[in-house]
């Protein structure tokens, strides 16, 4: 692997990413962090989004165990940590999608993802400031969300009895991440028959012929694909699932699981780069239907930043060269397209030809996360043995 990318992560996170997100994202008088930042940092929605806030928490902390013993990195997640102790729930335990800036409720997502990223800040933190307790309330949650995942009624999601039961790709891999986070603090049991399940569950997504991954697929034998959801394909969501499940390996070694996944990766990336103009499609059908999805053709930041560490890490894992040929071409339209020179920090949005579209840095689904993670597992991987 060639030094020079090192060089670009490591200056990139440490001169653009992480000082764009420092001197802008906290919030000294009421608490928490901002995450919709214009391009020069202003803050133009101070709504707290706590799924978003539990990412930033989740990162800085990773940021002070594993890249640097900075207290500002401590200080913020702690900004976090705390406006999420304090208003992030309803009182029946659930957790709110955003808040007001000072901590009042104003939506609630019928959805398990603000606990998942609030789970991860727990253990995160708890890891940076050797504190029990948040590791304990990080394992209560998970057992919490595991629940939520097989009954959803419980956060207001009504069943109905008509419909296909359907196995969705997101909740598969939030479950394996948590579980893979959870065992890096102490290896049991019950978090490897998760990582082991989350392996099995993903095998029907799976689309041998092309070697991708559906969003969404039937467990019941129904026919989903006159809807589009059932032929809705994200080749990021894939990429980034794929090396979600090498890191699992690391518990649970299975070659035959690894191959799979390095398929997946590769199919993922040939099947949707853009041939013309270059580029991962943000969404697709997989009979090149129409997207329900607007902004299906655009390309966004977070499927380049994670394929540019799978192909890394799939480097690693083989020696195979073609990996690097895919590193280098995915790594230039990402540092082409998404970087600002001028005042730090990344876009997160283009057309389909590649230009700007937004120049937000961040909004209500993007935050500190993406970016400052592949940055940073890229350098660990140039780093380890």
């Amino acid at each position: 692997m060639d030094k020079k990318y090192f060089d670009i992560y490591k200056d990139t996170l440490d001169n653009s990413v992480i000082p764009f997100w420092l001197n802008h994202s906290p919030d000294n008088e009421f608490g928490g962090t901002f995450c919709c930042l214009d391009r020069d940092g202003t803050v133009y929605d101070d709504k707290k989004y706590i799924w978003l806030m539990g990412r930033s928490v989740w990162m800085f902390s990773k940021l002070y165990n594993e890249y640097e013993k900075n207290e500002n990195f401590l200080n913020i997640a702690k900004l976090g940590v705390d406006f999420i102790d304090k208003y992030a729930t309803d009182p029946d335990g659930k957790y709110y999608f955003c808040l007001t800036r000072d901590g009042k409720p104003y939506f609630f997502q019928r959805k398990p993802y603000s606990a998942v990223f609030c789970m991860l800040a727990y253990l995160q933190y708890g890891k940076a400031t050797g504190s029990s307790e948040y590791i304990e309330k990080a394992e209560k949650l998970f057992w919490t969300i595991d629940s939520w995942m097989k009954s959803p009624g419980c956060l207001g999601r009504p069943s109905y009895d008509n419909l296909p039961q359907v196995s969705t790709l997101a909740d598969i891999m939030v479950m394996a991440s948590m579980a893979a986070e959870l065992a890096s603090v102490e290896v049991k049991q019950s978090y490897l028959d998760v990582m082991a399940n989350s392996i099995q569950m993903l095998e029907p997504h799976f689309v041998p012929e092309h070697r991708i991954l559906m969003e969404n697929t039937s467990i019941d034998g129904s026919d989903v694909s006159n809807w589009p959801e059932g032929r809705f394909v994200c080749p990021g969501s894939a990429i980034e699932t794929a090396w979600f499940i090498i890191h699992l390996l690391d518990y649970i070694p299975d070659n035959e699981v690894l191959k799979r996944q390095l398929e997946i990766i590769e199919g993922s990336l040939e099947y949707g780069w853009d041939k013309e103009y270059g580029g991962i499609y943000y969404f697709m059908d997989f009979e090149n239907k129409p997207t329900l999805q607007l902004e299906s053709s655009m390309k966004l930041w977070w499927p380049h930043t994670e394929a540019v560490y799978a192909c890394l890490l799939a480097y690693k894992k083989t020696g195979d060269a073609k990996w690097l040929d895919w590193h280098k071409k995915v790594h230039d339209y990402t540092f082409d397209k998404f970087f600002d020179k001028e005042y730090g920090g990344a876009f997160g949005y283009c057309d389909r030809m590649g230009n700007l579209t937004h120049t937000c840095k961040g909004g209500n689904y993007k935050g500190f996360f993406h970016i400052p993670r592949f940055l940073l597992l890229c350098q660990q991987l140039y780093e380890a043995k």
